[in-house]
């Protein structure tokens, strides 16, 4: 039902319904991962030093641009990725859909993954995916409302507007369900101070979107800031 929510919101805004965004290792490939990718997947972290120690390259790609540090984030490895960073590792590149690491672990709603990568120095507000959006916004859009205060605590931009026309507060609200998890988001992005009047392609506010989908707690808290 969540997906053809969303691809009736794309349409209504004019829009094709995305393809699958981020794509993780499929078994077939992570059974086929040698060198640094294989450690990295499996948590394997003496091979994985033994492999950084004799000169391995901490960027290398697999098909689908996926570096060990992005693969060890799909498999929530977390040592690995620690290992990966104090090696080197950049934890700002983009795998081949233009997502880091940060915006893999926000739409995979791992917080503490996340909370480790940014406590290493990766950037919470990179232009991410075909989209151009951000963590934020792909986390809003999920109604990830931890994650979503993370990454405003760690300082991602609010009021980023991706190619689609729309901010994380319009996405919480377009691509959400109205339910307690994209509330929180909502209540999270206005309490920091998001901009409540940055409006769609089509001119709807976030109270003019929120108010036609019904969605009455979300109209409640967006009229309480002072929205219009």
């Amino acid at each position: 039902m969540k997906a053809v929510a969303v691809a009736l919101a794309l349409l209504a805004a004019g829009l094709a319904a995305p393809a699958a965004a981020q794509v993780a290792p499929a078994a077939v490939e992570a059974q086929a991962y040698q060198g640094l990718h294989r450690a990295a997947w499996r948590g394997d972290l003496p091979q994985l030093k033994a492999l950084i120690a004799g000169g391995a390259d901490l960027e290398a790609r697999d098909a689908m641009g996926r570096t060990p540090l992005h693969v060890a984030t799909y498999a929530r490895q977390r040592e690995a990725i620690g290992v990966l960073a104090r090696a080197g590792a950049r934890l700002d590149a983009f795998e081949n859909d233009r997502y880091d690491a940060v915006t893999i672990a926000a739409v995979a709603d791992d917080v503490p993954t996340l909370a480790l990568l940014l406590s290493l120095g990766a950037n919470p507000g990179q232009t991410t995916s075909r989209y151009d959006g951000t963590a934020l916004i792909a986390a809003a859009h999920l109604g990830h409302d931890e994650v979503v205060r993370r990454l405003i605590a760690a300082g991602a931009p609010l009021d980023h507007v991706n190619n689609l026309h729309w901010t994380a507060l319009i996405e919480a609200i377009v691509l959400g369900d109205g339910g307690p998890r994209h509330q929180r988001t909502l209540i999270a992005l206005v309490d920091a101070g998001t901009n409540l009047q940055l409006a769609d392609r089509q001119g709807h506010t976030p109270l003019q979107l929120a108010t036609a989908r019904g969605y009455t707690a979300m109209v409640e808290k967006l009229r309480a800031a002072g929205a219009r």
